[in-house]
């Protein structure tokens, strides 16, 4: 089940990106209406919805190069936000001395990190063949 949602909250993504860069603005922005998004910045939105997608869409388990570099920033982000937050704010705003940062914005980051790390693992471990498993015993 958890696997079919982040699914297809990465097909939305793709398909969609400006709103979940909106929700994100207001999440982590003092002052959303300021920002000014970098041309690529919804190519980078989708480019993160896809690797969501091909991760837990795909039938084998393995590492692969999408995999660990989104498992590393998962870690990254959980154990050590600031590098993370200042360099994702660099690629994606033209402004950014102009955007104030909300309180919250590393323990936001840090559960960025784990929904990064829950991806990884749905994708290494396989969620859903677990849940098959158990039904098919009852």
């Amino acid at each position: 089940m958890l696997r079919k949602l982040l699914i297809g909250f990465g097909l939305f993504e793709i398909a969609k990106p400006q709103p979940v860069i909106d929700a994100c603005e207001r999440i982590g922005l003092e002052n959303p209406e300021e920002a000014n998004l970098r041309p690529w910045a919804l190519h980078g939105a989708r480019i993160e919805g896809a690797a969501f997608v091909w991760l837990l869409a795909r039938r084998e388990s393995g590492s692969t190069i999408v995999s660990t570099l989104l498992g590393l920033a998962g870690v990254i982000l959980v154990v050590l936000p600031r590098p993370i937050i200042e360099l994702s704010q660099w690629l994606v705003y033209e402004n950014v001395d102009d955007l104030e940062l909300k309180p919250w914005i590393k323990p936001a980051a840090r559960l960025l990190g784990v929904l990064y790390l829950i991806v990884v693992s749905l994708s290494v471990f396989g969620g859903d063949a677990a849940e098959g498993t158990e039904r098919a015993r009852n």
